[in-house]
């Protein structure tokens, strides 16, 4: 089947292109001009220039396709810059919707993240509304929603390496951030990481299993990790043991406040609010309905943090 893909260039993307590869797929990517260089196995995908703003583009892409995959997302938004949450994880989508619409295409497959609602962060929010659009299309449709996600990035941001980089490989202690006052449970709050071959392998079934349509998938491994246990897991990994500390989240959320719209500064107020929330699957039965087993999460699996 030919794959249109849009955001087919980053972490998750690289490794669904290559899975769709590898099962005989081929991949149809759209990609903004200066970043060809980032496509996986360039041979074997047809690279179509263009924006997710422009409609021609998204037509381009779509055209001839069997089915669509967007996975546009970002962690920070730079409103001054043009990149909002808004833009690129609703308008985005609801555009590609009508570009599908346009080329005769009706099988949508939408990446959202885990634990998105309406009331949530501006992150959570438009990735809630995407999917209210996405299911009202009338188009055949699967959400899945993936919890953190790690795997070896190569060269690309993901989970694990970030934080190496940002906490691990810093001078200064880790944080265990905590609510309120005093630091009760500190770094307690539990995450679910995912691996990318696993979200990658949910996403090709999806391609041609019509048992996946009109079915939301929330996609987390199979352990239930306190953001401690994370930490010392990534120090273990890099070969390093590490410091850490209480941290208060109300006082980092304050430091946020004034520094967050720069790039430069390693976390949001949002980032750390839906941290705090933590990210697990409650019905963690996705990779069951899937018929996949996921990968575990420790010091074996993520020895691409040490070389």
């Amino acid at each position: 089947m030919k794959v249109a893909i849009i955001g087919g260039t980053g972490f998750v993307g690289t490794n669904i292109s290559r899975h769709l590869i590898a099962a005989g797929h081929r991949p149809r990517l759209l990609v903004r001009p200066g970043s060809e260089q980032k496509v996986a196995q360039p041979e074997d995908c047809d690279i179509v220039p263009g924006d997710v703003a422009d409609p021609g583009a998204l037509d381009r892409c779509l055209e001839g396709s069997d089915a669509v995959i967007y996975l546009i997302g970002i962690l920070r938004e730079f409103p001054s810059r043009g990149i909002t949450f808004d833009a690129l994880q609703r308008v985005g989508v609801e555009d590609t919707i009508a570009a599908a619409k346009r080329q005769g295409l009706d099988r949508f497959i939408l990446m959202s993240a885990n634990g998105v609602h309406v009331e949530g962060t501006p992150y959570q929010r438009s990735k809630a509304l995407a999917e209210a659009a996405l299911k009202a299309s009338g188009l055949r449709w699967t959400i899945f929603r993936p919890s953190v996600v790690f795997g070896d990035p190569d060269g690309r941001m993901e989970f694990c390496s970030q934080l190496k980089k940002d906490i691990i490989d810093s001078p200064m202690p880790a944080p265990l951030f905590y609510s309120g006052l005093f630091p009760k449970n500190a770094g307690g709050f539990e995450l679910a990481p995912v691996h990318i071959d696993d979200v990658a392998a949910a996403f090709v079934l999806a391609v041609t299993q019509a048992r996946t349509e009109s079915q939301i998938y929330s996609l987390c491994g199979p352990q239930r990790l306190s953001w401690k246990a994370i930490l010392t897991t990534i120090a273990a990994a890099s070969g390093k043991t590490k410091l850490m500390l209480p941290a208060p989240a109300m006082a980092i959320k304050a430091t946020a406040s004034l520094l967050d719209r720069y790039p430069w500064f390693p976390i949001s107020r949002d980032q750390i609010r839906m941290l705090m929330e933590g990210n697990v699957c409650y019905e963690n039965d996705s990779f069951a309905r899937l018929g996949l087993t996921p990968t575990p999460f420790g010091v074996d699996q993520l020895g691409y943090l040490n070389r």
